[in-house]
C-alpha cells in the first residue's frame, strides 16, 4: 500500500497575470484550470490532516 502522502498532489502555482488573455472566450480559461487544480489540492490535504482545513481554506 502507498503512502497516502506520496499521492497528494503539490500546491499549484498561481496562475501569471500575462497567461489570461482576458478575453473571456477561452474554454477552459487558465484561471478555470487553476482553481480545479486548487480545489484538487485543497481536498487532498483536508483528506491528509482534517484539523488543518481551517488553515487550507484560507490559503
Amino acid at each position: 500500500m502507498q503512502n497516502l502522502s506520496s499521492q497528494i498532489p503539490q500546491k499549484p502555482e498561481k496562475t501569471k497575470s500575462d497567461e489570461c488573455c482576458g478575453g473571456g472566450s477561452c474554454c477552459p480559461c487558465v484561471w478555470d484550470e487553476y482553481k480545479e487544480k486548487l480545489a484538487t489540492w485543497r481536498c487532498a490535504q483536508n483528506i491528509e490532516n482534517p484539523t488543518k482545513k481551517k488553515q487550507i481554506n484560507n490559503i
